[in-house]
């Protein structure tokens, strides 16, 4: 676990391959997979899982420049060359993987969509321990500057984060602003508050995924903070191009881009026109993430 955490500290960025439900339906579709190819829930996961077997596999997908993946749960149990997906990122890649384990977001109350409540979370954390996996996932929204609601979204998910924390995992803790919120600016002065709040009370060590903020550097400060290993900047529906040039601005924080990642994968690409894409997203990726540092 120690080595696979020390990974950490190298320069790269984290591709989230976490995709499912509505999300996955939607990544499918983008990679050229309409629904009719699919009527089970299963059917959809195995074709999931080949795409992200074919991003994994691809040699230009190294620890050179990606430091971690996010996978979706059953992920866990699938396997790409003989291996489960895990045991192959770190095996033949030296890249750690986390799991997302939130089941989903509940009805908008307050301006905020909590998490639906996560059932059997030791079953969870236990079963993602036993497959080599270093921390969890957890996502949830914000839509509005609704401070109550923000308030309630941030304790939601430091309460989870801490029993994370307390089995041996690491939380990444994903506050999510969308980027259509109309006070975006003021959704994300309210959320600092209450991250402060947590952050400066608590013990526990945790990676913070965050939207692209309105003010370059608004979360520069948790990049420094004691009880934070990373922090990650999500896309949250941003074209890459424009996501990219958002995060260049925003020192020492990371990318952890899922839509922006595979944007450009088609299933019907070559092989060498997918390993040309690849490598420039991965490229361009790369170089956001680590050209505030440059500048130090």
């Amino acid at each position: 676990m120690d080595e696979k955490i020390k990974t950490l500290n190298k320069k790269g960025f984290i591709a989230a391959l976490d995709q499912s439900g509505g999300s996955a339906e939607k990544a499918l579709k983008k990679y050229g997979i309409e629904e009719n190819r699919y009527q089970t829930d299963e059917e959809k996961i195995n074709l999931m899982h080949e795409m992200r077997k074919r991003v994994i596999t691809n040699d230009n997908f190294t620890s050179d420049k990606i430091i971690g993946v996010i996978l979706f749960e059953e992920e866990m149990t699938k396997k790409t060359k003989g291996e489960y997906t895990p045991d192959y990122l770190w095996n033949q890649k030296k890249i750690p993987s986390f799991v997302k384990i939130d089941n989903g977001l509940m009805e908008t109350e307050n301006g905020v969509s909590l998490m639906k409540e996560i059932k059997q979370l030791d079953n969870k954390i236990e079963n993602a321990k036993k497959h080599g996996i270093i921390g969890t996932k957890m996502r949830s929204v914000i839509y509005e500057n609704d401070k109550k609601g923000i308030e309630k979204l941030v304790d939601q998910q430091f309460k989870l984060a801490s029993i994370i924390y307390s089995k041996g995992l690491i939380p990444i803790v994903e506050p999510e602003v969308n980027i259509n919120a109309i006070d975006k600016e003021e959704c994300e002065k309210s959320l600092v508050k209450e991250l402060d709040k947590h952050l400066n009370n608590s013990n526990i060590q945790i990676i913070l995924k965050l939207t692209l903020p309105e003010i370059p550097n608004t979360y520069e400060k948790y990049t420094k903070h004691k009880n934070v290993l990373k922090v990650l900047a999500l896309s949250g529906g941003y074209k890459r191009d424009y996501a990219c040039e958002k995060l260049s601005k925003n020192k020492g924080v990371i990318a952890c881009f899922s839509k922006a990642f595979l944007e450009d994968l088609r299933e019907k690409q070559t092989k060498e026109e997918f390993n040309n894409i690849i490598k420039k997203t991965i490229d361009e990726i790369y170089e956001a993430s680590i050209s505030r540092s440059k500048k130090r």
